[in-house]
């Protein structure tokens, strides 16, 4: 937090001129000539003139699309999938990348927990806080990190104020109630002016029961293995107190269905925040608390052997940021844009009984200086640093990694050439990363490993416009990750995703060749975006299931048993390529309402040189909509079919299609000029049984079955 302060006042004394233009947008209504003003870049681009796949969620779809996760909540744009483990841990999938590819921020900052250690570990991000949320794919999200090989989730709320209120005061809620979990929702947040001086307060309750779902918990193939082993003898643990457990009922596993057991939550924050908004600048600070209670799905046994436990977590994160920005009005330097977080998390996996099992503890530290140079002709672009530290813990049953400490640091740079027509950009980043494992042995800590990197990444794109609205673009990326804690000094059992994991300190860095093509096509009554990649991997990161010996080694030197699958982190060449589309089309105007079309479609194919597909891939996917727009009035139905995914890992199962069908009516009961706004929705109409092939989960695990929801929001 000093380090912060002492930010915070170097920043104020240089304080001149007006700040924010770019934010401007993240308040724009929906609809707006800004509304396509991509705030995650470093100077002000257009949606349709960036080189690489981009996503914005806002107003009334990011309204309709809202669910406690940000995975959940973005799982139906181009290119993306979730996690999906459980209800109340669902992180985002892009292109098929998840985990440490994938960086999630909160107004361009990460999110400081744990969620890429773990699929059962929620992102510290509460979306019904969000007023837009921005997903940038391809190259251009090295601007935040080498580790976003797969892209970036940008989450951007005003717990820091942007804007000083029109009328010294602003007012905005949220509250929603869904059926399948008994959901019960809601958000407020309020700002008022002094002077300059900006107030904020805002915060959040969400509380679930457990989730409905369409028909059984186990998937098909689960079921087949449970009822399998029904009278075979089983020799079950003891309880603590001795007693003997109870054995496992194999066939009351398979016949269970119509509510996910183990998936309740409850989740709360507060925040509050102040900014100074002068004529020459702005200089802001917020704290916040973040604090859940939620189950984790059941992973059933289906083998005489397995165990199957029920965890909860009980997670809490305080957090305190700043975000600064001023416009210098020099002739080649035009902003410094200031943004820091700091945050302490921990969270407790209790048992069944109560007692807490495992710790994590994490201490996390990030902040970024950007230069922007003012316009010159067609020439403008952007230059920083990026710090990172984190010093992460875990203690007890779960104990897979050892205490460790991330420290990076990484200059970048983004240049664009724009002569109208023709548009050039290049960007390069070069990341220092050390990564240190420590133990403790008689009160003397000693380091048992420390790895440092050095990596360069780089982009080169160029695009034209041979016809008005529209716009063909073609990006070369190389791109070079530092392995993660977890790939380097892994060696434990993680009841999480239910294996023995183990890593290599000996990993080198993780590079990527690409080419990326695009195709922007915006026009009176239609628009039409389009990205093809492919990426060439050298030592790839992934994990294999492996002999039990090789974990039986590894653990022999602590005395530790090893009692789930053994699955070790390796390195190999590996090729990914794919392609995301989304288009809508105006069909008809009848009366005062708008008729539209629109649809996606997305598909991601992995390969691991001589180790066949890369597990959790998400298969093809299509989605359609049609909707009638009206002042007061928007109707709408659609559909997302998903197709069977059999192209798998050795120890993965297929997974089944589905289709989901969904219809909403969003009313503005008050008139066109209130922004209050009450959504009516009725998702997975027909109560089908959905997994996703990307979750750890998914044949224990099926998403939510019929689920009506009734939501309301408003701003004054």
């Amino acid at each position: 937090m000093s380090r912060l302060l002492a930010s915070a006042s170097l920043l104020a004394l240089s304080l001149a001129r007006p700040a924010f233009a770019d934010d401007a947008a993240a308040d724009a209504p929906a609809g707006s000539a800004q509304h396509e003003i991509i705030v995650t870049a470093p100077y002000t681009q257009s949606e349709a003139d960036i080189l690489q796949g981009t996503s914005v969620v806002k107003g009334e779809e990011l309204t309709r699309q809202l669910r406690p996760t940000i995975g959940e909540t973005l799982a139906r744009q181009p290119g993306v999938s979730a996690t999906s483990f459980g209800p109340s841990a669902s992180r985002p999938v892009l292109r098929g990348l998840q985990g440490d590819r994938v960086r999630v921020l909160t107004d361009g900052i990460g999110s400081i927990d744990v969620s890429n250690t773990s699929v059962d570990h929620a992102v510290v991000i509460d979306p019904l806080l969000a007023e837009r949320v921005e997903v940038l794919r391809g190259p251009a999200a090295l601007l935040f990190g080498s580790s976003a090989i797969g892209g970036v989730v940008n989450v951007i709320d005003n717990r820091i104020p942007r804007t000083i209120p029109e009328n010294g005061y602003r007012l905005s809620g949220i509250g929603t109630y869904g059926s399948a979990a008994n959901e019960r929702s809601g958000s407020a947040a309020a700002d008022v002016a002094v002077g300059k001086l900006v107030l904020h307060a805002d915060g959040s309750y969400a509380k679930t029961d457990d989730l409905e779902i369409g028909g059984h918990v186990l998937s098909a193939r689960a079921r087949a293995a449970s009822l399998s082993q029904v009278g075979l003898p089983q020799s079950p643990e003891p309880n603590e107190d001795g007693t003997p457990g109870e054995p496992i009922d194999f066939a009351g596993n398979a016949a269970l269905r119509g509510r996910l057991p183990n998936s309740a939550s409850k989740t709360w924050t507060a925040g509050v925040g102040a900014a100074v908004i002068t004529e020459g600048g702005s200089l802001g600070v917020s704290y916040s608390h973040y604090d859940s209670f939620y189950g984790v799905p059941v992973r059933f046994a289906t083998q005489v052997g397995q165990e199957q436990e029920g965890p909860r977590l009980d997670l809490a994160q305080d957090r305190f940021d700043l975000r600064g920005e001023v416009e210098t009005g020099g002739s080649w330097l035009d902003k410094i844009r200031v943004r820091a977080g700091q945050a302490t998390y921990r969270h407790y996996e209790v048992e069944e009984n109560g007692d807490i099992g495992t710790t994590f503890r994490n201490n996390g530290l990030e902040g970024r200086v950007e230069l922007v140079q003012a316009k010159r002709g067609g020439w403008q672009g952007a230059s920083g640093v990026q710090f990172y530290n984190r010093q992460f813990d875990v203690e007890g049953e779960e104990a897979f990694l050892p205490r460790n400490e991330t420290s990076q640091t990484g200059l970048f740079t983004l240049q664009q050439l724009d002569f109208g027509s023709f548009k050039a950009e290049g960007g390069l980043r070069y990341e220092w990363t050390r990564q240190q494992a420590k133990t403790a042995e008689d009160d003397l800590r000693y380091f048992r490993g420390t790895q440092k990197f050095g990596t360069l990444s780089g982009s080169l794109g160029v695009s034209t416009s041979p016809v008005e609205g529209v716009r063909v673009g073609l990006n070369a990326s190389h791109t070079a990750r530092a392995p993660s804690a977890e790939e380097l000094f892994a060696n434990g059992a993680h009841a999480g995703t239910q294996a023995y994991e183990l890593g290599s300190p000996d990993f080198r860095v993780e590079k990527s060749w690409g080419l990326e093509a695009t195709l922007h096509a915006h026009g009176d009554g239609f628009s039409f975006d389009a990205s093809a990649y492919h990426n060439w991997f050298r030592n790839f990161i992934y994990e294999s299931q492996v002999d039990q010996g090789v974990c039986e080694a590894a653990a022999a030197p602590s005395g530790r048993e090893v009692d789930l699958p053994c699955f070790q982190y390796q390195q190999a060449s590996a090729r990914l390529y794919g392609f995301e589309a989304d288009a809508s089309a105006r069909l008809a105007k009848i009366g005062s309402y708008t008729i539209n079309a629109d649809a996606v479609a997305d598909y991601v194919r992995a390969t691991v040189k001589g180790g066949g597909p890369v597990p959790r891939i998400p298969p093809l996917r299509v989605l359609g909509g049609l909707e009638a727009q009206g002042d007061l009035l928007t109707a709408r139905a659609e559909f997302e079919h998903v197709f069977e995914q059999d192209r798998t890992a050795d120890f993965e199962t297929p997974t089944d299609s589905y289709t989901l069908v969904n219809a909403s009516v969003s009313l503005r009961p008050f008139g066109k000029d209130n922004s209050t706004t009450l959504l009516l929705s009725a998702n997975n109409l027909f109560d089908v049984t959905a997994r996703r092939h990307a979750s750890f989960l998914k044949d224990f695990a099926p998403l939510a079955g019929r689920d009506l929801r009734a939501t309301i929001r408003f701003s004054i």
